[in-house]
């Protein structure tokens, strides 16, 4: 089992293994008369925060609880700090007793669900449970398909980035559910119901691959739902590969649960793929898509073998698991500071702080930005507090104000906050988006033999290089500076008649990567004139600091 939740932790945690939107759909959007009034706009425009990066894929929410968390319950010990390591906060509550001790279990088709204790603050509710399900299959992992919230007015709330781990002493799975909602008031009566527990298993399929090839490469799956994978190698400098795969389903539901990615070994052991992949968006005929960055030696010294590795629905339980709970977040009120700033990120900028909530779980700073594209302005985020500094992480909710974005820091256990405590916020990483202008690169004599051109942008000088392949057209740009961020997006023509290039790479701020790939379907011409959407400018060593305590 500890393979499969290996796999699973990888798609949960690894913040570089991310889909990337449809720019060209919100690009339309975004170019639409404001007939919904400016929240209309706002919320289409924040999913340019990164050149081709978006929320965690769906299967943190689809997946629900996968790896961590609870405290001690009756007489069965569990090691919940183990669980909690990557989560600070509620172990710093649950040592301080701010947990709220729930102790309830249902037992549905023989499996037991319990809630532990729920830890509730302004922030975030968090609530700790176990599952045991009898006799255990260690290459199983179990999961619940859905599990959300019900206030007393009818109002459902998902559970969020849950979190579990099997627990060999107590022979049961432990996990917590994560959600931004808190009650309104100081308690909330709610309903919490768990549905669609759900089996999986680890499975593989060998492939034949040629990664010096840039030919489509497709290999018949045919089992468990997948129907068959395509994959297309491109290369990316001297010294990398990008292996662009493609998985089409027989049975549409598999999508839900599968999530294939393509495996490469070496001389028998598995080679870890490198940062800037991504895994689930949609192909134009609902197909799983995935980019995978491989060094170029680990596809071609020694024994290379390749596998597709998928998760198989084993069974699946019904329930559901229905609690009535009353949540309070009185025993956090003493430990809990909201201010109010609105102080801008720096001299004439766009983004404004405008407000930061202390608890004993965690620290949370919104950031609004005023921006014609919602764009937070530096990439990386920290908070030096106590001599300490915390590592800050963007959480978008489901429920988030338009063009606000929150940054969540975990307080450390011994982390003591007091009204003289200095709190300064640190943004690292600038980058500057400018629009791409109506000057075209013009294409001439395009054909199946790679062709390159230079221009010149803003002072950066960008290589394109273009060619037909399988009938497509590809339109791949880079920049020896490292200052260029990279081009953000390309479409050809203008007015009715422009089309969109579909994005073959996913490109990441401050990844020291600025070549991107677009695709061009059944492109028939032999000229075009290429446009840009937007192209960024990278400072590295820039950095603003705000102070925003005492």
């Amino acid at each position: 089992m500890k393979r499969l939740e290996d796999e699973l932790r990888l798609r949960l945690n690894d913040d570089e293994q991310v889909p990337y939107p449809d720019f060209g759909a919100m690009w339309e959007r975004m170019e639409q008369p404001d007939q919904a009034g400016p929240e209309r706009m706002m919320t289409h425009s924040v999913p340019f925060i990164r050149k081709r990066k978006v929320k965690r894929i769906a299967v943190a929410a689809t997946l629900g609880a996968l790896l961590a968390a609870a405290p001690v319950y009756a007489a069965i010990h569990y090691d919940w700090d183990t669980l909690l390591r990557w989560n600070s906060g509620v172990q710093s509550a649950l040592e301080q007793n701010l947990g709220q001790e729930l102790g309830q279990s249902i037992t549905r088709d023989g499996v037991t669900l319990t809630l532990h204790t729920a830890v509730v603050d302004e922030n975030q509710t968090v609530i700790l449970y176990s599952l045991d399900i009898g006799k255990h299959n260690k290459e199983e992992l179990w999961s619940f398909a859905g599990v959300s919230l019900k206030d007393k007015e009818g109002k459902v709330v998902d559970l969020e980035k849950g979190s579990q781990v099997w627990d060999d002493k107590s022979g049961r799975f432990t996990g917590y559910l994560q959600t931004d909602w808190t009650p309104s008031g100081g308690t909330a009566e709610v309903e919490l119901s768990a549905h669609g527990l759900q089996s999986y298993s680890q499975q593989e399929k060998g492939l034949e691959l040629d990664p010096g090839s840039p030919k489509l490469q497709e290999t018949a799956i045919s089992q468990d739902g997948l129907k068959s994978v395509a994959v297309q190698a491109f290369e990316q400098g001297e010294d990398k590969v990008l292996l662009a795969s493609s998985v089409v389903f027989d049975r549409p539901e598999t999508k839900d649960w599968a999530y294939p990615r393509i495996a490469v070994y070496r001389n028998g052991t598995e080679v870890r793929s490198l940062s800037g992949g991504t895994f689930g968006t949609p192909g134009e005929h609902g197909e799983y898509t995935m980019q995978q960055y491989f060094n170029r030696s680990d596809l071609t010294d020694g024994s290379v073998s390749y596998r597709l590795l998928y998760t198989k629905l084993e069974q699946s339980l019904d329930g559901p698991w229905t609690f009535d709970l009353k949540l309070s977040k009185e025993k956090m009120k003493s430990g809990t500071v909201i201010r109010t700033l609105n102080t801008p990120l720096e001299e004439n900028s766009q983004s404004v702080l405008k407000k930061m909530v202390i608890t004993p779980m965690q620290i949370r700073v919104a950031i609004e930005n005023s921006g014609k594209l919602g764009i937070m302005p530096y990439q990386k985020y920290e908070l030096l507090v106590g001599g300490k500094t915390l590592e800050g992480r963007l959480w978008s909710s489901e429920g988030r104000k338009p063009r606000t974005e929150t940054f969540r820091f975990e307080r450390p256990v011994d982390l003591v906050i007091t009204p003289d405590t200095p709190i300064v916020l640190v943004c690292r990483y600038k980058v500057t988006y400018h629009s791409g202008g109506d000057t075209p690169v013009l294409l001439t004599g395009i054909g199946t033999q790679k062709q390159t051109l230079t221009t010149n942008i803003s002072g950066y000088p960008v290589k394109w290089t273009y060619y037909k392949q399988n009938g497509n057209l590809y339109v791949e740009s880079e920049s020896e500076s490292p200052v260029f961020g990279g081009v953000n997006q390309t479409y050809i023509g203008t007015g009715k008649n422009r089309k969109i290039g579909k994005p073959v790479t996913a490109n990441f701020i401050g990844d020291g990567n600025n070549k991107a790939i677009d695709m061009y379907k059944n492109f028939g011409g032999t000229e075009a004139s290429v446009y840009m959407f937007f192209y960024s400018t990278d400072e590295p060593e820039r950095e603003a600091r705000v102070s925003l305590q005492p």
